[in-house]
């Protein structure tokens, strides 16, 4: 099986020895997503909610670039610093995902990088297989 990196501007670039995206077979894996804004490579104002927001427009943008869109995003996990912003998370969460979305996993964590209250990975399954 073939591995191809998924790269975009449209998102933050890594920041250590991974890929944005991997596409495998008929799978993309996103990697954790932060706050980060991709012009500036500072994480966005305006607390978890502007950080979810900007998180999940940087896993469209890997999506996009590598073929896909949130419909067919199979799994997500999110990661929060303080698991009292679970509520807030979710509101943000529901207006990006479609019906039926997609199974996910939600843990709190001791810390996330850059300071970030939030970071979320996807799993797509490409929609030409």
């Amino acid at each position: 099986m073939t591995r191809r990196a998924v790269s975009t501007s449209a998102a933050p670039k890594a920041v250590g020895p991974y890929s944005q995206g991997i596409v495998a077979g008929g799978l993309v894996f996103c990697a954790g997503q932060v706050g980060l804004d991709p012009a500036t490579g500072q994480l966005v104002e305006g607390g978890v909610v502007a950080e979810a927001e900007r998180a999940l427009g940087n896993i469209r943008a890997v999506l996009k670039e590598a073929g896909c869109t949130f419909a067919d995003v199979v799994k997500t996990t999110v990661f929060l610093a303080d698991i009292n912003d679970f509520q807030a998370v979710n509101e943000v969460y529901g207006l990006f995902m479609t019906d039926p979305p997609p199974a996910r996993s939600t843990f709190a964590v001791g810390e996330l990088p850059r300071g970030a209250r939030i970071e979320i990975e996807a799993i797509a399954l490409r929609p030409d297989h």
